[in-house]
């Protein structure tokens, strides 16, 4: 078993040229702290681009930055808080579910995995803030997609085609972000109290008005005091997150307050406390508890969200919690996947995506991870899937197994 480390774009292209030449697969990572999410995959050697670190361009005027793929999230988004600017899709840090630590995602796995936050409804997803890339094929080539401003026209956009590819079409080299200034404070409303119907209906009502709620999660009373240290514990906790300037901030909580004045209960969160509470929420941080439980992320129709929770119940042991007003749902399984269960009720209720993000090898390597695609989707992904690796030795059985990787190629993480 070969792990090869390059420190260039150069020596990642040579790594990968060796590799098509000799047909030896590679597993991509950077600093594996995603590495438990999908199948396990089939390749004896490592292509580990954890050495490719260092941001290469940052204009916080222009609202561009440009860094190598192995650099740690966390040390850009230091770079932006001393700037007063952020990725505005607040990108997920999996570690800790995933029973790692804190902080040890890279930028390009950012995109690879298409990661997202609270904000989602409102500023999108990696792939929606990606301006351009440059990386190495399947094929043993060098590319380059996009560029470094945010109005670029190229033809077809690479740069989006790689999102939520998780390392099975190319590996990344370099990635060019848009950054956004960051908000100059913020405050949670919390309303205490709802069942799950209510809250949803609640967060409809205020997602709908003029008080420009920019995240909106609910979290129901099993769950609720597993944040900010016990503050939620003993009734439900719906939380509805206003940013921006101090002024704005505060009249649109005066506004979202006569909303929402049925509510049985009313709490306000100060600045330090919000932004903690919507970290915790972004990683899943009330799942986050060392264990193997399988854990699945589900999207569906904000609507539809808690009535397939309330169906699940059910059939199965399940814990939930809310969050992109409902329309992303956290689940945590009693021991079994229930992944046929899972997807049923999804698909009955209207559709969506079921992924396994953690759960057991035995349960990984048993459990379609990802959620299936339609014929015609995927016979586009299998095309993709050829023209960027059709050798299939890029992180070969990590969407699917055997046959069923070329098809499964795809936008995962919405």
């Amino acid at each position: 078993m070969t792990t090869f480390t390059p420190t260039s774009a150069a020596e990642t292209l040579s790594a990968v040229q060796w590799a098509l030449a000799e047909e030896q697969p590679l597993e991509i990572v950077g600093h594996g702290s995603k590495r438990g999410i999908g199948l396990p995959v089939q390749a004896a050697h490592t292509l580990d681009l954890s050495g490719l670190s260092g941001v290469t361009l940052y204009e916080p005027e222009e609202l561009v930055l440009s860094a190598k793929a192995g650099t740690p999230l966390a040390e850009i988004e230091r770079l932006l808080a001393d700037n007063k600017q952020q990725f505005a899709f607040e990108p997920m840090d999996y570690g800790p579910l995933l029973g790692g630590v804190a902080g040890r995602g890279t930028i390009g796995g950012v995109l690879a995995a298409n990661l997202s936050g609270p904000r989602r409804l409102k500023a999108g997803a990696a792939r929606d803030h990606i301006l351009g890339i440059e990386a190495v094929s399947g094929r043993g080539e060098a590319f380059k997609s996009g560029g470094r401003v945010v109005k670029n026209v190229t033809g077809y956009d690479l740069s989006k085609a790689l999102a939520g590819s998780w390392g099975t079409l190319a590996a990344l080299t370099t990635v060019t972000f848009k950054v956004l200034p960051a908000a100059e404070t913020e405050t949670t409303l919390a309303l205490r109290g709802l069942m799950d119907d209510a809250a949803a209906s609640a967060m409809a009502l205020a997602l709908g008005s003029s008080a420009e709620v920019a995240s909106a999660a609910h979290l129901p009373e099993n769950i609720a005091g597993r944040v900010l240290d016990g503050a939620f514990a003993g009734s439900p906790a719906t939380l509805l997150r206003l940013e921006g300037f101090g002024p704005s901030v505060a009249y649109r909580l005066a506004k979202l307050k006569d909303l929402l004045k049925a509510a049985p209960g009313l709490e306000e969160i100060g600045a330090d406390a919000s932004r903690n509470l919507w970290r915790e929420i972004r990683d899943c941080a009330p799942f986050a508890d060392g264990s193997e439980r399988p854990v699945w992320r589900v999207s569906m129709a904000p609507s539809q969200g808690h009535r397939m929770v309330s169906a699940l119940r059910m059939e199965a042991g399940a814990d939930a919690f809310y969050d992109w007003q409902g329309g992303l749902i956290w689940l945590r399984m009693e021991s079994d996947p229930e992944a046929e269960t899972v997807r049923r009720l999804v698909k009955n209720l209207g559709g969506g995506h079921a992924t396994l993000v953690r759960a057991g090898l035995q349960w990984r390597a048993a459990t379609p991870v990802f959620e299936p695609q339609p014929p015609a989707l995927a016979a586009l992904s299998a095309r993709l899937k050829n023209e960027f690796d059709p050798k299939g030795i890029l992180n070969p059985g990590r969407m699917a197994a055997g046959a069923d990787e070329a098809s499964q190629v795809q936008t995962q993480e919405r």
